[in-house]
């Protein structure tokens, strides 16, 4: 197949010069701002909870702050997922299975580290078997405190949106 775009030359496999030509169509400006539009609203974290930040996560749900109306619908299953929401200290062992869940997760995915313990360690910092998420996962959004108020995980969440948006997050790279 032979189709001429702005100088480029498509030709070989017709699987593979399709699928360059849908990159490329996808790619231009108006059709990338209604998906990058589209996905920072439909923001569906698995939450990997292991420390006190997933009763915070929790309340960032509830009626009172309700996230959902800002295209925030958590789900548990992580190939349906395209965040992951790291609650909470990450040991060695649990590091292992956070990495195997985002592998699962489908593209474009995002990764937010919410509280001092996802971020630094927290009290445990000095152990010798706590991992930090930035260690193993590209985190996007660093949530401080311990644990975070559900205020702070909703500025997270628009601030990922804006992100999104403006085409500069990391998990956009695909």
């Amino acid at each position: 197949m032979v189709c001429g775009m702005n100088g480029v030359t498509l030709i070989g496999n017709l699987e593979e010069s399709a699928r360059k030509a849908v990159q490329w169509l996808v790619n231009k400006t108006p059709i990338r701002g209604i998906r990058d539009w589209g996905i920072a609203f439909s923001l569906w974290p698995v939450h990997f909870t292991t420390a006190c930040c997933g009763a915070e996560f929790a309340a960032t749900s509830a009626p009172r702050f309700d996230v959902e109306r800002m295209g925030f619908l958590p789900f548990v299953a992580p190939r349906q997922t395209n965040l992951m929401l790291i609650e909470g200290t990450l040991t060695r062992k649990m590091a292992k299975a956070a990495v195997w869940v985002y592998e699962q997760m489908p593209d474009p995915k995002f990764v937010v580290a919410m509280g001092a313990c996802a971020i630094d360690g927290g009290i445990f910092w000095n152990s010798y078997n706590i991992v930090r998420p930035k260690d193993i996962l590209p985190v996007e959004i660093y949530i401080p405190g311990c644990p975070p108020r559900p205020e702070a995980v909703a500025r997270a969440i628009i601030m990922l949106q804006k992100r999104i948006r403006r085409g500069e997050a990391v998990g956009l790279k695909f």
